[in-house]
């Protein structure tokens, strides 16, 4: 199905970007609306959402925010000798996101960019 998406790309460009971010402020409501359920007394489990919450909007980047949640979420839950909970996805999607943001300071380091 996102193959099959691709051909109707060019439809996107009619809509105007005041009506797009318009759409993002609704999402990101009824988004907001679903904290109330995190349980914002177990830390481990705070932080991870926080930092996503907080991330997306001051980067302008929603894989910045979800980035920095999935690994701050795989090393709290490491630190605290639990390991094993997050389970195999989410230490391979730890270790992208950690490639992702490294690969920045990277390609500057070397002069790529």
């Amino acid at each position: 199905f996102f193959a099959a998406c691709l051909f109707f790309t060019p439809v996107t460009r009619l809509v105007p970007a005041q009506v797009a971010a318009a759409a993002l402020v609704v999402i990101g409501s009824m988004m907001m609306g679903t904290a109330k359920h995190v349980d914002w007394g177990d830390r481990s489990a705070a932080v991870p959402v926080f930092l996503t919450v907080a991330l997306m909007p001051f980067t302008y980047s929603i894989t910045a925010g979800v980035g920095a949640g999935v690994i701050a979420y795989t090393a709290i839950r490491a630190a605290r000798g639990k390991w094993r909970e997050p389970g195999g996805f989410m230490w391979g999607l730890s270790v992208i996101f950690l490639v992702y943001f490294a690969l920045g300071p990277i390609e500057r380091w070397l002069g790529v960019i």
